[in-house]
Order: C-alpha cells, then structure tokens, then sequence
C-alpha cells in the first residue's frame, strides 16, 4: 500500500483525463504497454464456451482479448463496445475478416437485445466504473445473456478494503478539484473480489473467480440454465 499511496500523492496535481481522449492519445503504445497481459488474455480466452458463436465484448478497445479469441473461435460474431473511435477503426484494420459489429459508444447506456448472446467478455475496462453502475450493468448482461451463457471478466481488483476505499476518495478528490463536464474519466476505482462477487451475484450469476494473472483477476459468472 505504501507504493500506492506513494504514486497517489505525487499525482495528485495531475487533472484526470477524459476516458476517450486518454486511449486515442495512446493508441500508437497502447498494445506494447498492455503485453504485460499477454499471459492473461490467452487464458482469459478459455473462458468462453467452446460452444460461443455470438459474442459481447465491452470495453474492446482494439481486440487484444479478441486476438487470442479469434484463434479458438475463428467464424464468432462480435458486437465490440468503446468509447475510443480511434481503437475500434484499429481492431476493424487488424481483423477485416471477421464477423465484427463496432460500436462507438458508452456500454453503460447502451441497450442490447434480450437472450441474444452466448458470452459477453470484458478485459481491464470495468475497473473505471462505480458499484451502482455496476450493478444496473450487470442486470442488462444477465438478460442479454442466453440461458447457459457466461460473462467471462478478466479486470484490476482491490486487494483489500483499504485498497478500494483509498482509490475512490482519491477518485472523489480530483473530481472535486478539478470540476469538469466528462462523465467519463481515466481514473481507477477498482472493487475487492468480494464486492465485485456481490454485485455479479446480486444480478443473478453463479461467480467463479479463476486466477490473477499480472494484476489481472479472471472471473468466470454463469447465466443459470
């Protein structure tokens, strides 16, 4: 905790950065700086139902978790989900043979039809998002889930509760100091695997944390048939 609190305080002056504008800004790194995942995405990947042919993805950026997806499930059809217009025309460039729906958007407000997918996947992306967007969240994927269907997550968790309570003031700290009309913000507010749990539990999902690999905890949660 020292280190954080550490890197904490020696950002404190530094303006929080509109979500969007934070990955265009670094699309050319973007890929090279998340490599250190490269062990994460390729089981991440085994979490998706042999059986999977329609695929959610939030947070898709540029298909990082669907390049190693692509190689078990190469005909699945993907509605991707991002806010950086500039990442999704990068994953269409990397993957113009595949079955591909972009859509440049907030997945938070974003509706999807019900029982229309066999998975939904999201990889380091819901890190960024309070509880009580969570949960409204994790509803809309249960019913957009088919009966059977997995939301496999793969995200940064809090180690602890003092973790998680010192990342949100410090989240409540620079919204407050730096007033601003993005809703959206490159801040991380990650939940512990507890409260993370809950919320998927509460929607209806049977909860099955995998492993961490790199910081990245794995989680498997289960629409029941």
């Amino acid at each position: 905790m020292s280190d954080l609190k550490k890197w904490l305080a020696e950002t404190a002056e530094t303006p929080p950065e509109e979500m969007s504008a934070f990955f265009s800004a670094r699309l050319n790194i973007y890929e090279d700086h998340m490599s250190a995942w490269s062990e994460g995405y390729r089981k991440f990947a085994r979490l998706i139902p042999d059986g999977a042919r329609r695929i959610l993805d939030l947070g898709c950026g540029t298909g990082l978790e669907l390049d190693e997806i692509f190689l078990r499930l190469p005909d699945a059809e993907v509605t991707g989900v991002d806010l950086s217009a500039d990442m999704l025309q990068k994953l269409k460039e990397k993957h113009p043979d595949k079955d591909l729906r972009l859509l440049c958007a907030d997945y938070l407000s974003a509706e999807f039809p019900a029982e229309s997918f066999d998975a939904v996947i999201s990889f380091e992306s819901l890190h960024h998002f309070f509880p009580e967007e969570k949960r409204t969240l994790y509803k809309k994927l249960y019913r957009c889930l088919k009966r059977g269907g997995v939301f496999s997550l793969g995200d940064y968790i809090a180690c602890c509760d003092e973790e998680e309570a010192l990342l949100r003031g410090a989240y409540e700290e620079k919204r407050r100091r730096f007033p601003s009309k993005d809703r959206f913000v490159h801040l991380d507010i990650p939940l512990t695997l507890a409260h993370e749990s809950e919320l998927l539990e509460s929607a209806g999902f049977c909860v099955r944390p995998v492993e961490c690999v790199n910081g990245a905890t794995l989680i498997r949660a289960e629409k029941r048939p």
